[in-house]
């Protein structure tokens, strides 16, 4: 058993062994795929000889014959059959299935024996991007919970991440809020803690809403917001020192909604639209003296001939208005710029809805045409779709407002400590542990539920299924992994320990080849970015556990110690591919629930 480093699966190993098998068996056959895929007819089956025996013109069940009569002695497999037109169905030997258990259970690293690409490069991943002086609503919650999951499920299989946060910090709206400030100095203050959030977007509201009222009722305020609109950009210390005000008082009320949803923002992390200001200029002078841009009545663009409008012209990517203001593309240009020449980024990973598809896909295009995006640097949008009432329409408050997301994520809280209340006199939970494990169970069904959804998909904003203790939801994962905590307290002097020798329950054969898949899936999810394939294959995995559990007893007094003794090995490696797969998501697993 290895001390650290990548256990190979069992699908990779008999995939290996069967396309030598190809091609010892078959040399005129050349480099050959077996087509392995999972069976229910056995443990897998592969399908790739009915391909080669129709190029080969050969009998593809002899050719059958021949593949498996070249696979190598050993300890692998305990059957193979050929079925049907030269299928081969392979059941793998028990004692092959817990030996690579138990090299994932060895892995010191605590990896569970998940390899780390050695291919992986830099990738920047921009998420979570709220807007300064504003609160947070459900719209925002996608692109966090997606993000953090993403950068997560990157760092964890290899790749160098840098998180960006790049909030909405610039625009004409400060001029008026930072006007405002000047005639009323002091605004900004609030009573209470300074690190407060609730607090801090008490002052931001107030502070927006008596500026917005002035700046509508007063022509000549309206006049002087323009002009410090003007002396913001240009740099003035004075306007440049009170904008900064906002942007503080915003970064504490942001970090307590983070703080929240159970995820860390750290400050460097966040560079907002300010922070590519210096380099807007040089984007579009870049731009036009390559050709890549264009002046178009007085702005400068970016045409696309796939890119119509409803009257069938084409729709240009502005990137400096007629005015001479940006638009939002030279910020995200000049942010494409720095992420890959400055940050060495190999790949830039948009979380970003997908309503914004058009503009990230003329972005993309017209970096590529500047050679700042290659064969080497790819841009991706991880588009999502959009959080829904139980209506099926889009979420909204009763008086038709956008749902906030701190009271969003307060009620499901609130709903989850009522839940873990109920069963805590039976499990034994203080106070304490309730509150705790309300928190972890009501973030965690926020999350999940986003999750375990395609994130292009709208999905249902459901509390009361989202905190059920049935069906797909991080309730039954976290209860899956308390509930085997629970078995390993009782198991006394019994240990969990593989014993290879025993033949195992279908039950038990089915939980140790969905354990030995946890890599397999990781891969996928992070070359596809699809968080959601990792929450399928917990929530499979949760319901082989309940299978297992419904057929083989862990602790009954009639087995024997080696019997009881493997239960709990398997249970326990259970235990920890759930905690492990659950932290991917951000999502907290309770020793107790």
């Amino acid at each position: 058993m290895p001390e650290h480093g990548s256990v190979p699966s069992l699908a990779s190993t008999l995939q290996q062994q069967l396309a030598d098998a190809l091609t010892a068996a078959l040399p005129d056959a050349g480099t050959a795929d077996p087509l392995l895929r999972r069976s229910d007819r056995a443990d897998f089956q592969a399908n790739g000889i009915l391909a080669l025996a129709k190029k080969l013109k050969g009998n593809p069940r002899e050719l059958a014959g021949q593949v498996t009569a070249a696979l190598p002695a050993g300890e692998l497999i305990q059957d193979i059959e050929v079925s049907g037109p030269g299928f081969l169905n392979i059941t793998l030997a028990d004692r092959a299935i817990v030996e690579t258990l138990a090299a994932r259970a060895a892995d010191t690293e605590g990896r569970l024996g998940v390899p780390v690409d050695a291919a992986a490069g830099t990738t920047v991943i921009d998420y979570a991007q709220p807007n300064v002086a504003k609160e947070m609503h459900v719209g925002h919650l996608r692109s966090a919970v997606i993000g953090d999951a993403m950068v997560r499920i990157l760092e964890f299989t290899g790749e160098s991440v840098v998180r960006r946060h790049h909030i909405g910090d610039w625009g004409t709206q400060f001029g008026m809020l930072i006007q405002y400030l000047i005639e009323h100095p002091g605004a900004l203050k609030h009573e209470g803690d300074a690190a407060d959030g609730e607090a801090a977007m008490s002052t931001l509201n107030r502070v927006y809403k008596a500026s917005r009222a002035l700046f509508d009722s007063d022509e000549e305020f309206k006049a002087r917001s323009r002009d410090r609109v003007v002396a913001l950009q240009a740099g003035d210390p004075e306007t440049l020192e009170l904008w900064q005000g906002f942007v503080d008082e915003s970064k504490i009320y942001f970090h307590s909604v983070f703080d929240k949803l159970d995820m860390e923002v750290r400050d460097p992390d966040i560079v907002g639209e300010s922070g590519y200001n210096d380099m807007l200029e040089e984007t579009c002078r870049i731009l036009e003296e390559t050709g890549v841009a264009v002046r178009s009545e007085g702005a400068l663009c970016v045409f696309f001939d796939d890119v119509l409008g409803p009257d069938g012209n084409k729709v240009p990517l502005i990137v400096k208005k007629t005015n001479g203001g940006y638009g939002y593309a030279a910020t995200d240009l000049s942010a494409i710029r720095d992420r890959v020449q400055n940050l060495k980024a190999d790949t830039l990973l948009y979380v970003v809805d997908a309503r914004q598809s058009l503009h990230f896909k003329m972005v993309f295009e017209t970096a590529r045409r500047a050679g700042w995006l290659n064969e080497d640097v790819q841009a991706v949008q991880l588009a999502f779709g959009t959080v829904l009432g139980k209506d099926g329409k889009p979420f909204k408050t009763r008086e038709g407002e956008t749902v906030r997301l701190e009271d969003l994520l307060d009620e499901a809280v609130s709903r989850a400590t009522a839940v873990v209340r109920e069963k805590a006199e039976k499990v034994g939970l203080s106070e304490d542990e309730i509150v705790e494990n309300g928190r972890y169970v009501g973030i965690g069904a926020v999350k999940y539920a986003d999750l375990s959804t395609s994130a292009v998909r709208d999905y249902k904003f459901d509390l009361d299924q989202m905190v059920s203790l049935h069906g797909d939801t991080s309730v039954y994962l976290q209860y899956a992994y308390a509930r085997i905590r629970s078995i390993l307290r009782k198991a006394g002097d019994a240990v969990p320990a593989a014993h290879p020798e025993l033949a195992l329950a279908p039950a038990e054969r089915a939980l140790g080849l969905h354990l030995d898949q946890f890599g397999e899936v990781l891969s996928e999810v992070a070359s596809g970015y699809e968080p959601h394939k990792l929450a399928a294959y917990l929530y499979q995995l949760a319901s082989h556990l309940t299978t297992f559990y419904d057929q083989c007893q862990v602790l009954s007094p009639d087995n024997a110690p080696e019997v009881v003794e493997n239960r709990l090995f398997l249970v326990d490696l259970t235990a920890r591919t759930l905690h492990q797969g659950m932290e991917l998501l951000g999502i907290r697993t309770p020793e107790r629930l």
